[in-house]
């Protein structure tokens, strides 16, 4: 994997964009967390631009044209939501992106050890490492973090239309799911092998990366740049024991529970009886009853803390 360290006095001009979704978490006021940004990033050899997003499509729409005008770094402050949907411009791209999180979850930056505390992100990312990390592709849809197909992807829902957030509404919300969700059969075939049906999946997580957000670390062996994905699974007959030790989805032990199954992959048909929604990386789409399931190594440059 190749790394590199920005230089700021060795490198030629560069153009910076930090992006912000003002709807995502945001103290009252920007101008604290904007000298932060001055302090570290608007340094000789930098020029730093300040834009903010209206919504997912404006977000897209700046990011496209920040790329046509030679931007090569974005830092975008924002959720899950917004870094997956201005990371996908990236793909393929020389543009590094960096992650402010200031979102629910974050599961993208506690994945990467990106602090939580927003000026303490933006001055670690400010001596950070370039890293390229896979990107997971989901019927030709890129995700960076998770994509899940079950029961755990039906609460996302009901997240969505909690007032609140954080873990315990999103805890609550699984619950509400879980009384009305309704099982059926996922039969996969993984790099091409002998198709292997599960019966009665409720968790059934394709990850790239460790976690859902908010320290629940599905996938605790997840590695974002060994050039596979894991995928997760927990049937409904096992759903309860798993349950009683919730507590090993926050402490990076629950592959470790017998009744929670793993396999690496680098593709994956899918094959369901009816077509449902999907989550990807937080947020729920329409799928298909059949998903193809991919991954492309190395296909995102990303800000590391050292």
């Amino acid at each position: 994997m190749s790394v590199k360290a920005i230089d700021f006095e060795q490198a030629e001009l560069r153009k910076v964009l930090v992006l912000v979704n003002p709807k995502s978490g945001l103290p009252r006021s920007f101008s604290a967390l904007r000298r932060e940004f001055e302090k570290y990033w608007d340094v000789p050899g930098i020029d730093l631009f300040y834009q903010f997003t209206t919504s997912a499509e404006d977000g897209v729409s700046k990011v496209k044209r920040a790329i046509a005008n030679s931007v090569d770094t974005i830092l975008v402050v924002g959720g899950d939501g917004t870094v997956s949907s201005i990371g996908r411009e990236l793909v393929g791209t020389d543009v590094v992106l960096g992650v402010i999180p200031s979102g629910s979850g974050n599961g993208f930056a506690r994945h990467c050890d990106i602090p939580l505390v927003l000026n303490d992100a933006v001055r670690s990312l400010a001596t950070a490492e370039v890293k390229s990390i896979d990107v997971g592709i989901v019927n030709g849809l890129y995700f960076f973090v998770t994509c899940s197909m079950a029961w755990d992807a039906a609460f996302v829902k009901s997240f969505d239309k909690s007032p609140m957030r954080g873990v315990l509404p999103y805890i609550f919300a699984g619950f509400q799911e879980f009384l009305q969700y309704k099982v059926q059969d996922i039969t996969v075939s993984i790099d091409s092998k002998k198709e292997e049906t599960f019966v009665d999946p409720m968790v059934f997580t394709i990850a790239n990366m460790t976690q859902f957000g908010g320290g629940a670390k599905i996938a605790p062996h997840a590695e974002a740049d060994d050039g596979l994905l894991e995928l997760v699974v927990v049937l409904q007959q096992d759903v309860a024991r798993v349950l009683t030790q919730i507590n090993k989805l926050f402490d990076g032990s629950l592959t470790n529970l017998s009744s929670v199954q793993t396999r690496q992959l680098k593709k994956m048909k899918v094959y369901r009886d009816k077509a449902t929604p999907i989550q990807v990386d937080g947020e729920l789409i329409d799928a298909p009853a059949e998903i193809d399931i991919g991954i492309m190594p190395g296909a995102l440059k990303v800000l590391f803390p050292k």
